[in-house]
């Protein structure tokens, strides 16, 4: 088979990947099919929803970063979208994850006659250049620091101050990317097909998880729903999964996400005005519109300390109207 063209699209939490990835899937070549790998470091595994409106051929990998257990999740995952023949693979890492094992694996000889691992693209919200909690953790700057090309989102929320610290602070970085601004995930598809330039010279400095099998998700005869919690790099996620049957209130839910404080939110929700997709990043809620009816509800929560999870999980309880 010919070589796929592929990509990673890494960045910390909340700075758009999953957004730029289904604006360009959105506007690629009519005749190509595309397939995307995500990774979550939560236990639900919500990305893929989102993606799969995009029309591409989609496997999750939550729980954690997806080159742990020696890269078996991460292999099985790609091995299974190869078998279906794309025109393109784009590989989302965690945000909490860092990318290096990942292109190491793409750049062994076992994929060697498979893929033509181009550009790693890095997202950067420039308005958390001026935040300590970001530009002092080590993911954050490996993540960028491995990226061929280094791209400012949500560039119809930053200030000047904040486009300026972006220009200055790219052109101090040693590997000296190449660059660009985007609005609502809007990247070009050219950027894609750029060439790696970055050798693999960064440590690595995130701790794997323990050895763990793939567990789907999946509800017992009876059972109205689950919740699952993971924990790493000073991170901790809660995440919950209803069956089908269940319909949450779209006004009470919409505002129990509004007024809830964590690092970030994400979920897919099954509501009484239809199936919805909720992301939350900086306490601001998005929301759109799937198309599909009558799906299962996810919902996860990523913060740097424990929330108290029965509490809420009493509240999404109380939202339940079927």
């Amino acid at each position: 088979m010919k070589k796929i063209p592929t990509n990673i699209i890494t960045g910390f939490l909340g700075v758009g990947k999953t957004t730029t990835i289904l604006q360009l899937l959105k506007n690629k070549p009519e005749n190509e099919s595309w397939a995307v790998l995500v990774n979550e470091f939560g236990e639900v595994g919500i990305d893929g929803a989102f993606l799969a409106e995009g029309g591409a051929m989609v496997k999750e990998v939550p729980g954690g970063c997806m080159c742990c257990t020696a890269g078996l999740p991460m292999s099985v995952g790609i091995n299974a979208l190869l078998r279906q023949k794309p025109d393109r693979l784009i590989i989302e890492p965690t945000g909490l994850g860092h990318p290096k094992k990942i292109i190491a694996i793409l750049q062994s000889e076992n994929y060697e006659k498979y893929i033509d691992l181009k550009a790693t693209i890095g997202l950067v919200d420039p308005r958390n250049l001026s935040d300590e909690k970001y530009v002092s953790n080590q993911n954050f700057n490996d993540q960028l620091g491995i990226s061929d090309v280094v791209v400012a989102t949500k560039m119809d929320m930053v200030s000047d101050y904040d486009e300026c610290l972006f220009d200055s602070w790219t052109k101090e970085l040693s590997t000296q990317p190449k660059t660009t601004k985007i609005n609502h995930g809007d990247l070009p598809q050219s950027w894609l097909d750029e060439d790696r330039t970055i050798e693999l010279t960064i440590e690595e400095h995130h701790h794997h998880h323990a050895e763990q099998d793939i567990v789907e998700m999946a509800l017992e005869p009876g059972q109205k729903f689950c919740r699952k919690e993971n924990k790493g790099q000073g991170y901790v996620s809660c995440g919950w999964f209803f069956g089908a049957e269940s319909v949450f209130d779209f006004e009470e839910l919409f505002s129990m996400l509004s007024d809830l404080n964590a690092e970030r939110i994400k979920a897919v929700m099954n509501t009484d005005k239809g199936c919805y997709a909720f992301n939350v990043a900086n306490r601001v809620v998005s929301v759109n519109q799937l198309s599909i009816e009558g799906m299962e509800s996810k919902l996860e929560v990523i913060d740097t300390q424990l929330l108290p999870w029965d509490q809420l999980e009493t509240i999404l309880l109380s939202l339940i109207i079927e």
